[in-house]
C-alpha cells in the first residue's frame, strides 16, 4: 500500500500546495490508497478538485459522492450517448455521480448521516447492468466531496473508515484524526473541521450500523 500511496501523491503534486494556510487545502487528497475490501483509493476534495474532470480522469476516479447540498456537478459532455436522452443537458456523465446533500452545520434529518454512509457504499458495491444506457461501468478511485473539503466529506469519509476498517479505526475519533491528517488540515482548524454537530451525528450513526450489521449477521 506504501508504494502505491507514493505513486499517487506524486501524481497528484501538481494540485497540492507546499505550505498550508487557514484557507488552502490541496485540489485533491489521497485519503486512503487501495481500500482493502474494495480495492479502491478514497479521494477528498473540495469544489475546485471535484470540478475537475482532467485532474479526476489523471488520478484514476471514476466516481464522485457528493456530500454538499449546496453544490452539484454537471458530468455530461456527451448528451447523446444514450439515444433515449434528447435534451442537451441530459445523458451519462463522464464520472459516475453520487449526491448525499448535508448542511454543514444544524439542520439534516437524524439518520442523514447513516445514510450518506450506506450511499458511499453503494458506490462502490452496485452492480450495474450490461446495458447501453449504463455506459459508465468502470471501476476506479472513489472521490467524496463537499464545498471547501475539510467537514462534510472529512465526516464521511471517517464514519466509513471507521465501519468498514474497524481494526485500524476503532473509534471514529481515530479515524477522524487520520482524514484531518491525510487532507492536510490544519490543526488549528481540527476544532470545526468537521463541525461538531456533524461528528456526532456520524457517532450515532456508527452505533446504528452496527446495529443493521449485526442484524443482517
Amino acid at each position: 500500500m506504501k508504494a502505491h500511496e507514493e505513486t499517487m501523491l506524486d501524481n497528484l503534486s501538481d494540485a497540492s500546495t507546499t505550505e498550508k494556510t487557514s484557507s488552502e487545502l490541496p485540489r485533491l487528497s489521497l485519503v486512503y490508497p487501495k481500500h482493502p475490501t474494495y480495492g479502491v483509493d478514497i479521494f477528498i476534495s473540495g469544489k475546485e478538485g471535484a470540478s475537475d474532470l482532467e485532474l479526476l480522469r489523471k488520478s484514476g476516479i471514476t466516481t464522485v459522492v457528493n456530500c454538499a447540498v449546496n453544490l452539484d456537478f454537471n458530468f455530461v459532455d456527451q448528451p447523446k450517448l444514450v439515444s433515449d436522452h434528447r435534451n442537451s443537458i441530459h445523458g451519462p456523465g463522464e464520472i459516475r455521480y453520487y449526491k448525499i446533500g448535508l448542511i454543514d452545520g444544524d439542520g439534516n434529518p437524524d439518520t442523514q448521516m447513516l445514510a450518506a454512509h450506506y450511499i458511499l457504499r453503494a458506490a462502490l458495491e452496485q452492480v450495474l447492468p450490461e446495458k447501453p444506457s449504463y455506459p459508465r461501468r468502470e471501476r476506479g478511485g472513489v472521490l467524496v466531496n463537499c464545498r471547501g473539503g475539510r467537514s462534510r466529506s472529512v465526516v464521511v469519509v471517517s464514519l466509513f473508515l471507521h465501519l468498514t476498517l474497524p481494526d485500524q479505526f476503532e473509534t471514529l475519533e481515530r479515524a477522524i484524526d487520520f482524514v484531518r491528517e491525510k487532507r492536510e488540515i490544519p490543526k488549528d482548524e481540527w476544532y470545526k473541521a468537521p463541525k461538531p454537530v456533524l461528528a456526532a451525528s456520524a457517532e450515532r450513526a456508527a452505533g446504528w450500523a452496527r446495529a443493521i450489521e449485526s442484524g443482517k449477521a
